[in-house]
């Protein structure tokens, strides 16, 4: 079914058919799974559970059923009850959460069914998916190529198809970068508009759930219905959800406004590279928006201090899996002592990438480092955020690429972890200073997406998506789908 999610669910409630779009999405899934590895876990039974209650809601009216029959993925991060919650990693292979996150309960109230849960970078700690315990999956567009990470799972099954829209998780760009690398929209919403109740974490103050679709009006749709208020979640934000983002097409236009662009772009990006992200900006002054070049200071420094404060918040949460407390212990072995328990359990359980960032923010945290390296990464985090509010107050948005390049071959990076953590230096702002953050298809180099990112004041989704939403009327890079999509 190629057409919007608006259009699609008022099909379904239409006909009264609650399996009119989620048939041929598991139908896309048993032709293409195989090569890609989307998914761990596709539950059918509990599909045709699912089917059989919207059937009886559709009865009932169905009025209040925005995704009615709307097939959807989740991150593996994101708990479902009854079903297998692993975030990528051996730790919690057979973990399954006796409750709902806040965000798949939204989801269910508004008619959408769950048809898989995404692979992912094991405990979403990478930029390539090529982390997970459970295989890697491959970009639908050159399955020689990653699909970016951490939510590489949830970015490849909208690129190829199987599904219109997916929830991932972003700490340091895992929605962005991956929407980039398939060539698809994703949001990372302001920190606090989206619940992260039932998200795994990785590192607290930097996760923010969000959607990826294949355009700006149903990403907009998808984070109406998931966003708000959650008692459940101590840092969720009571700012009232705006009108516009359950109907994007209303929302009146933005052209005229301005976009800054930093001037820093210019010493990030090969020519070549930079020659496209400059027609990008002419597509947008084509359109009538006025672009400047900005200094913005703390953009090059933004990275440093992500891969110091992100290990630290995740070194804290990972403590937990012991083998005691929590997570999969290995077998068939005898322990004298808790120490040696414990210290089997991390060794055997966590991959290398989990392995390496627990040590480097444990080290980042000890007695003579904290504030050497937490407490100055803290100070550059704040000057960053006063930074980019300052720049925000005459501007729309900020303008950047998503990533330095598109998707990279699998293997490529693997070895060299600086060379994997430098695909990041666009997008950890966001996170960073808790500002809503979206990538948008911006064209091709040699046959591969290209992505560029904007960047807005703290709950601005709406101008962002508006933003997108002008941009892709005028442009048809959105539009274009790999070979596996038909």
């Amino acid at each position: 079914m190629s057409t919007d999610l608006k259009t699609a669910a008022q099909r379904v409630k239409d006909s009264g058919q609650a399996d009119l779009w989620v048939k041929p999405s598991l139908e896309q899934i048993d032709r293409h799974e195989g090569r890609l590895n989307c998914l761990l876990s596709s539950d059918r039974n509990d599909v045709t559970r699912q089917l059989e209650s919207l059937e009886r809601r559709l009865k009932d009216g169905g009025e209040s059923l925005p995704l009615a029959g709307v097939p959807i993925v989740l991150k593996d991060n994101i708990c479902v009850e009854g079903q297998p919650t692993t975030c990528g990693s051996k730790m919690l292979g057979n973990f399954v959460p006796p409750y709902n996150a806040t965000v798949w309960n939204k989801l269910q109230e508004a008619g959408a069914i769950l048809v898989g849960k995404a692979n992912m970078d094991e405990f979403a700690m990478g930029s390539s998916t090529e982390n997970s315990a459970f295989g890697i999956t491959r970009n639908p567009w050159d399955t020689e190529r990653v699909p970016g990470g951490s939510s590489g799972g949830s970015a490849a099954v909208v690129s190829a198809g199987y599904v219109p829209a997916a929830l991932g998780s972003d700490t340091g760009g895992s929605i962005r970068q991956p929407a980039a690398f398939c060539g698809v929209t994703g949001l990372k919403p302001t920190y606090g508009r989206v619940s992260r109740f039932g998200l795994v974490a990785f590192a607290s103050s930097l996760d923010q759930i969000g959607p990826l679709a294949l355009n700006a009006e149903d990403t907009a749709l998808v984070l109406n219905c998931i966003a708000g208020y959650d008692p459940l979640d101590a840092t969720s934000s009571e700012e009232p959800v705006p009108a516009d983002l359950a109907d994007l097409a209303k929302a009146p236009s933005l052209e005229s406004s301005k976009i800054a662009v930093p001037k820093i772009v210019n010493e990030l990006l090969s020519a070549d590279l930079l020659e496209h992200f400059h027609k990008t900006i002419e597509e947008f002054r084509e359109l009538g928006f006025q672009v400047e070049e900005v200094d913005l200071p703390y953009m090059e420094e933004s990275l440093s201090a992500y891969y110091v404060i992100a290990p630290a918040e995740a070194s804290s949460n990972l403590a937990r899996y012991d083998g005691v407390r929590y997570g999969q212990r290995p077998g068939g072995l005898d322990y004298e002592n808790i120490s040696e328990l414990t210290t089997a359990t991390r060794s055997q359980m966590f991959g290398k990438e989990v392995k390496r960032r627990i040590m480097l923010g444990t080290y980042t945290l000890s007695a003579g480092y904290y504030d050497a390296y937490y407490n100055r990464a803290q100070k550059v985090r704040t000057a960053l955020r006063n930074a980019y509010v300052s720049t925000l107050r005459d501007y729309q948005a900020i303008l950047t690429p998503t990533t330095p390049g598109p998707a990279f071959k699998v293997g490529e990076k693997v070895d060299d972890p600086v060379a994997m953590y430098l695909s990041d230096i666009f997008t950890v702002s966001a996170n960073l200073t808790g500002l809503p953050a979206l990538s948008m298809p911006s064209g091709a180099h040699q046959g591969l997406p290209l992505g560029v990112q904007l960047l807005g004041k703290p709950f601005s989704e709406v101008s962002l998506l508006t933003l997108c939403r002008d941009y892709q009327k005028a442009t048809q890079h959105h539009l274009s789908r790999p070979a596996v999509y038909s």
